[in-house]
């Protein structure tokens, strides 16, 4: 017996704001910053990342590269694309 698999990418299930806000939420109660970046890469490739590119001001190579699992993007690039993505970053005591 043959199993097919399909591939997975999250992307495509995020269609909400509420999906990429629980997926968003989840990978930072993990607090891994791998993942957190890839998770934003991720967000980023569900909401476009060319128009995400052109809110943050960064080249869609540049931000592709620095959302990537082997990215290390500045704090300020992280910011910018949560914010090019209508979300803000909230703490919490």
């Amino acid at each position: 017996m043959t199993v097919e698999l399909t591939k997975w990418d999250s992307a495509d299930h995020l269609i909400t704001k509420e999906d990429i806000a629980a997926y968003l939420e989840a990978v930072f109660e993990d607090g891994d910053s791998t993942l957190i970046t890839h998770a934003l890469g991720v967000v980023a490739r569900a909401e476009g990342m060319t128009e995400v590119a052109k809110q943050t001001g960064l080249t869609r190579a540049s931000l592709y590269k620095a959302l990537s699992g082997d990215g290390n993007p500045e704090f300020a690039t992280v910011l910018k694309v949560v914010q090019a993505l209508g979300l803000k970053m909230t703490v919490a005591a």
